[in-house]
């Protein structure tokens, strides 16, 4: 089948052009707009009670002030506000209340909201929807922050804005930003590589001019799968889907590429050579793909809808750059010819490969020290998995110099840590009307929970059926503590000292976080194994092997370990935590992509085997051949991970280290070194219950291999 379409779009080149370019104008103009959203609220299941609270806030007080945004006022030189700068402040707010933004309804700026060393004071932003990431509310928190700054003049005071909505106004802003950058930054590394191994501006162009044709499609499939999945793609999609793409795409185009230019030196014309190397790889390519495209439909599975919106988009992402892989690479570089490589004569003579030759050769000699040692390594590098804490605060991740993360900040100097962002509980009669008595004792119960600050009086709804406490913690909403608060005493005694007849919802971002961490933690156990499970199932049936699949599982799973323990002791200090969604990205890319590298090492392994070569002999011809492609390929992938590191948001930082390293891990220790040596150990049965006549062929093969008395074996053959 492989060589059937590599052939085609060899031999059809203009026609494979022609669809692709009428698929992305098609897709150009009527897919709909990607719309991201960071609003955890809409990644949780409805079956959650702090989403359920929600729901009762909506039906129970549909015209309450809803919370958009919290003006943060000081003075230029730090010191106290004097009655002059408190009724400026109240003056300002006045007139921005009578400019009517959209859906902003009040702007209040109250005397008593003054902190208690006299040195802030609080200006209330209220909006007419609950959702903070609605597109005008944001537009109109931006507005509101210019028309304050032109107002504020040389009044010597300060006024910044946090809270929700200009919180997701610095986020958006943010990541177009870091798009930008990690886009330009993407391409330049790209291009650079691609010249330093090639030696031809031709080829160091042209797969990034096919992926940015592929990048379209991909946005516009995306786009339209998720709206017609009912979903919504997490904020940071469109950075990590430029590196998935850039980085993916441009391996299999390596993978390509590299055969093909062998089949070259061969002595191949060069529609021969392209064809045959579409061929050959085809297969191990769409394994590879397979394997990532089978570990991201594994988050379907999440309860947590940023996580299965995340894994359908890089999917899709993936499987369009199969596709691309298999019909446009090769039809585009069917019609460059051997002009692709100019001006390097390169492709015309053998390579001595005489690095890659002494690891092949070392790789077949020690087999059981290089297993030792790289197994060591990897597993003093994953001890640093048992000190991982997870971070459920995705705001916590945003550059310190974003407004609202300053005014944050400051806000928190003046005023009781939890003050910013209450948690809600809400209380609702299955009968008739609340008693106030009761209302009245249920909120002193709340009010001696440890960790609770104050508790405000209960607000009944009109029909008196529904009662609304605002509780103020002692710790800052998204902390570990407040957390532990919200989901264990403070909930508990909400169910537990409730009035009777009554249904209880406990609300607010603390909770919702809570109920976050609950989600993935069940996730996590789910959607690692069947990932496991999918891949094995993918390896099995590309090696035809029972065998190999299984050491090759442990070898990642250690590389996943030693990726996610070097991230630990890199990133994590003090009472900072790492991203909540740091392992299982990690555990997906670097497990799924980084399988790429040894499914094309074992793949050549297989090959050499079949043709009755033995497996030490194997082992040395297929280190030597497959370790130049692996090592461009891992290093341009690893880069364009790593430029996600230049980003000011620490999510993406933590990210891009982890998998960039995570790729060089399972590149140059596992595929090159220790793939390699478990299957010399192994020897036949790696691919048993295949390959049995090459086997049967070289019974000394079986004999157990102690890294000795093979030397005579090095250089005896060759291609």
């Amino acid at each position: 089948m492989f060589r059937g379409i590599g052939r085609f779009s060899v031999n059809r080149p203009w026609t494979v052009v022609v669809l692709w370019l009428l698929a992305t104008t098609a897709l150009i103009a009527l897919a709909p707009q990607l719309k991201p959203t960071d609003d955890q609220a809409e990644f949780l299941p409805s079956h959650y009670e702090s989403v359920r609270a929600v729901q009762i806030q909506q039906d129970a007080f549909p015209q309450s002030r809803q919370p958009a945004a919290i003006g943060v006022v000081q003075r230029a030189d730090g010191g106290k506000l004097t009655a002059a700068d408190t009724a400026k402040a109240g003056e300002i707010a006045a007139a921005l209340r009578d400019e009517k933004f959209a859906k902003i309804t009040e702007v209040v700026a109250d005397p008593k909201a003054v902190s208690p060393d006299g040195k802030i004071a609080l200006v209330h932003v209220f909006a007419s929807t609950q959702k903070a990431n609605d597109e005008t509310l944001v537009e109109s928190v931006g507005e509101l922050r210019t028309a304050t700054a032109d107002r504020i003049g040389s009044s010597g005071l300060e006024w910044a804005y946090t809270g929700p909505a200009a919180t997701v106004l610095d986020s958006m802003e943010a990541s177009d930003s870091t798009d930008a950058m990690v886009m330009m930054a993407t391409l330049v590394l790209i291009i650079v590589l691609l010249l330093a191994i090639f030696r031809s501006p031709v080829i160091a162009l042209m797969p990034v001019l096919v992926i940015g044709v592929v990048f379209m499609v991909t946005m516009g499939v995306i786009a339209t799968a998720v709206e017609l999945a009912g979903m919504r793609a997490p904020a940071s999609i469109s950075a990590i889907l430029i590196v998935v793409l850039f980085g993916v795409g441009t391996d299999y185009t390596l993978f390509l590429l590299f055969r093909y230019r062998e089949h070259l030196r061969d002595g191949m014309e060069a529609k021969e050579a392209l064809a045959t190397a579409a061929g050959r790889v085809g297969e191990t390519i769409a394994s590879a793909a397979g394997v990532v495209i089978a570990a991201f439909l594994s988050l379907l599975l999440s309860s947590m809808g940023m996580l299965s919106s995340m894994g359908l988009s890089l999917a899709l992402a993936v499987a369009v750059t199969l596709i691309s892989a298999l019909t446009l690479v090769p039809a585009v570089f069917s019609l460059l010819g051997t002009k692709a490589f100019w001006p390097s004569k390169a492709w015309r003579t053998q390579p001595k490969n005489a690095l890659s030759g002494r690891v092949g050769s070392f790789a077949s000699r020690r087999p059981g020290l290089i297993a030792g040692v790289s197994g060591l390594v990897l597993v003093a590098l994953a001890s640093g998995v048992l000190g991982f804490r997870a971070e459920y605060d995705t705001e916590s991740s945003l550059p310190d110099t974003l407004e609202s993360v300053q005014a944050m900040e400051d806000f928190q100097t003046g005023f009781s840590a939890g003050q910013s962002d209450p948690t809600f509980v809400y209380v609702k009669s299955t009968g008739g009307a609340l008693d106030k008595a009761a209302l009245d004792a249920y909120g002193k119960e709340l009010a001696d929970v440890g960790g609770v600050a104050q508790v405000a009086p209960a607000v009944v709804s009109p029909d008196g059926k529904v009662a609304q406490y605002g509780v103020v913690l002692d710790y800052r909403p998204t902390e570990d503590r407040a957390m532990e608060l919200v989901g264990g005493d403070l909930r508990d005694t909400v169910h537990r000292a409730a009035p009777q007849g009554t249904e209880q919802f406990v609300g607010g971002s603390t909770a919702l976080l809570a109920d976050v961490r609950t989600a993935v933690n069940r996730d996590y156990k789910l959607v690692f194994p069947v990932a496991a499970v999918a891949i094995m199932l993918i390896l099995g049936l590309m090696l035809r092997s029972v065998i190999a699949p299984w050491y090759l599982m442990i070898s990642v799973g250690l590389g996943f370990g030693g990726t996610l323990g070097a991230t630990v002791w890199l990133f994590q200090s003090g009472s900072g935590g790492l991203l909540f969604m740091l392992p299982v990205i990690v555990y997906l890319f670097v497990v799924a992509i980084g399988t790429d590298y040894n499914i094309l090492m074992v793949a050549r392994l297989r090959e050499e085997v079949s043709s009755g070569k033995e497996p030490r002999e194997a082992v040395r011809l297929a280190v030597t051949h497959s370790a130049p492609t692996i090592s461009a390929a891992a290093v341009i992938l690893a880069g364009t991970f790593g430029v996600l590191m230049l980003a000011d948001n620490a999510m993406l930082k933590q990210m891009g280290f982890a998998v960039a390293f995570g790729i060089l891990l399972s590149a140059f220790v596992m595929a090159i070194l220790l793939v390699p040596a478990v299957t010399t150990l192994a020897g036949p049965k790696a691919w048993w219950p295949g390959n049995r006549g090459a086997a049967a062929a070289d019974e000394e093969a079986a004999e157990p291999l102690a890294g000795h008395g093979s030397d005579d074996l090095v250089g005896s053959r060759s291609r």
